[in-house]
């Protein structure tokens, strides 16, 4: 297993394996909350849940900032007796000082994050099953290369953040084999969001089923996509 090469600069992780930033230099939690909790309507999601349980599926866990802010709505918004299911791929996991470093400029999140620490130096190549909240959140983190770990997953997601590194620095992140996947754990209605709007993605999401829709990017990012599977914008995706 390897592990990812973070430099930090000005208290922000940068990736030194992929030359680009983790989170946003404008306001990375900004930004999880307008493209990944907004465009995937999480909160109404969450507070309206009818099943016992949730999916999410995300492409690259980085330093966890998705995981944290989403799993705060949940708490907040979710049944009691409801699960949330949360599932990350990540090639190159952060070290356990790296993400400790991560969570301190989060600290409004120290209730899971700190559980998340507690059981992350035992972390592994494959899958890694963390529970926390007392239960109520459980997360799968896969480690390793996507195109060998996507393929043994087969829950169904609810939502789909797809975070990986930029589409021309991480192109297997982005590939055909991925969105084919996404729509074999795809439902009708199944959400996803993403920070690009590179046209490959576009046109590789509408490839396999889903219906995608440009809005106005968060900070320096001009556009952003979001989308729902086989629904042309009749249900969830507005």
């Amino acid at each position: 297993m390897q592990f990812s090469n973070i430099k930090w600069i000005n208290n922000q992780p940068y990736s030194i394996d992929f030359n680009d930033i983790y989170f946003s230099t404008d306001d990375g939690l900004l930004e999880t909350e307008y493209v990944f909790i907004e465009h995937n309507q999480l909160k109404q999601r969450f507070t309206s849940l009818k099943n016992t349980h949730f999916t999410i599926i995300e492409t690259g866990f980085g330093a966890g900032l998705n995981f944290l802010a989403v799993t705060a709505h949940w708490l907040a918004l979710a049944p009691v007796i409801a699960k949330l299911h949360y599932i990350s791929i990540e090639k190159y996991p952060v070290k356990l000082a790296d993400l400790q470093c991560a969570m301190h400029l989060l600290p409004q999140f120290s209730l899971v994050s700190s559980e998340l620490i507690s059981q992350y130096s035992n972390l592994k190549l494959g899958l890694n099953r963390f529970s926390l909240a007392a239960g109520r959140i459980l997360l799968n983190l896969w480690v390793g290369d996507i195109a060998t770990q996507l393929p043994q997953i087969n829950d169904k997601a609810d939502a789909w953040l797809l975070d990986g590194f930029a589409p021309a620095k991480n192109p297997e992140m982005w590939s055909t084999e991925v969105f084919s996947h996404m729509a074999r754990l795809s439902k009708i209605n199944t959400t996803f969001a993403t920070f690009t709007s590179a046209g490959k993605v576009r046109r590789g999401l509408q490839a396999v089923g889903f219906e995608v829709k440009k809005h106005a990017g968060f900070g320096k990012k001009r556009e952003m996509l979001s989308g729902v599977f086989g629904d042309v914008f009749g249900g969830l995706a507005k």
